[in-house]
């Protein structure tokens, strides 16, 4: 059999790499494989809308982290990487496991305090569907509209709300009927608020019965009367009218969690339950009714000195009510806003906004927020000075509290060269 061709060129002498690619032994002349074949240039071309371009690629031999040499073409020179923290081991000593954290979402707290602020504004409005309202305005002629607002705060000493277990705790007997134990007036406007007491016993004209006792006013005509008398004696026009309970204030005392008192002799009054040392004290609801009513201990100058004292206790009690502590404490602010109801009444036209305004108004009655005054008096049976009185009255009406002489204003009415 022939040998083959032998691509080394041995065998039978055939050239080396004949048969495939045509190449003779070096000598020949035959073609050889390893020349070039020439190629035709290619006409330039645009590139096509869909071709991707393939960009530079910087030579491996080159660092990342070194910037392109100037002229490069290739992207501005970008800042090392920051090598990435090790991640802390896990509670249970696991090597690599990331451990939550517990987040602090500030839509917490906002849901919280919107809870707070729904609280605070819905137990007043409760509180107000169940407070009494009361025919107060009376008809015929009535002073012009004022400048301000001036409140009548009454204390009635009814005891149609108190059962008898309470008339005995707190001492107030069993009268019957309702007289007037308190009667103050509360300007509120440009100056300092200005509490003015008018003594209970006061001698004024009482229309359709004459001269009496003002408190007898009541008496005869309920909140209605009253007014009408006041109104007529001083010129000064009512525009709300606040009644509060013979428990109501004790109640009140006991909602904010007692009050501070200042005695200054020690008062001991068995009919009042009143047994008190002398100089400042806190002192529960009884002990504070006792120290507003009690009408034996105030030797000095009677009824007078007694409505200091039940100033003192409204301005105490105003102070207590807006403290900081009666917001934050749920159950103290519930039990305020629901005494409320048991204890006051308001009113008719009367809304639970003029009724906050109120509220806040007696707690800035007292330092430099506030005046606390008697009306003006000549004499200790509470004849009023009508000079005097005639000042104050004025300084109401064109709500200019603030340029009332000085002196005008005492806590018994009296003037001050006689109270000393």
């Amino acid at each position: 059999m022939a040998d083959r061709p032998r691509s080394d060129g041995s065998g039978d002498g055939t050239p080396e790499y004949g048969w495939l690619y045509g190449k003779k032994k070096p000598g020949t002349g035959g073609p050889d494989p390893t020349r070039p074949v020439p190629q035709q240039p290619r006409p330039p071309r645009e590139p096509r809308p869909d071709e991707t371009r393939v960009m530079r690629v910087q030579p491996r031999d080159q660092p990342r982290d070194q910037p392109r040499p100037a002229g490069s073409g290739g992207a501005p020179p970008q800042a090392p990487r920051p090598a990435p923290a090790p991640v802390p081991p896990s509670r249970g000593g696991g090597r690599g496991v990331r451990v939550p954290r517990p987040r602090f979402r500030a839509r917490y707290l906002l849901i919280v305090l919107l809870a707070w602020v729904v609280f605070l504004v819905a137990v007043p409005f409760y509180a107000w569907t169940k407070v009494d309202k009361i025919d107060w305005e009376p008809d015929g002629d009535r002073p012009a509209d004022q400048p301000g607002t001036t409140y009548l705060l009454v204390g009635s000493d009814t005891r149609g709300d108190l059962s008898a277990e309470e008339r005995k705790e707190l001492g107030t007997g069993d009268v019957a009927g309702a007289r007037t134990d308190t009667i103050m007036l509360l300007h509120t406007g440009s100056g300092p608020n200005l509490l003015m007491s008018i003594p209970r016993d006061s001698n004024v004209e009482i229309p359709g019965h004459g001269v009496g006792k003002i408190n007898g006013a009541y008496a005869f005509g309920q909140a209605k009367l009253l007014t009408r008398t006041i109104e007529d004696a001083t010129g000064i026009r009512i525009d709300d009218y606040v009644e509060i309970g013979m428990g109501g204030l004790a109640g009140v005392v006991d909602a904010v969690g007692g009050i501070e008192i200042c005695p200054k002799t020690a008062m001991k009054d068995p009919q009042a339950k009143l047994n008190i040392k002398r100089g400042c004290q806190e002192v529960d609801g009884a002990t504070a009714l006792g120290y507003a009513r009690s009408r034996k201990t105030y030797t000095r100058f009677g009824d007078v000195q007694r409505a200091q004292a039940q100033r003192e206790v409204v301005a105490a009690v105003g102070k207590k009510v807006l403290s900081p502590w009666t917001f934050v404490n749920p159950v103290r602010y519930w039990r305020l806003n629901n005494a409320v109801p048991d204890f006051f009444g308001f009113g008719e036209g009367t809304s639970p906004v003029r009724a906050a305004m109120w509220a806040m108004a007696m707690t800035r009655v007292n330092g430099d927020a506030g005046l606390t005054c008697g009306v003006p008096i000549s004499d200790l049976t509470v004849n009023w000075d009508d000079e005097r009185a005639e000042q104050m009255f004025e300084a109401i009406r064109e709500d200019k509290v603030d340029e009332m002489p000085k002196g005008l204003c005492s806590p018994t009415g009296l003037p001050k060269e006689i109270t000393g």
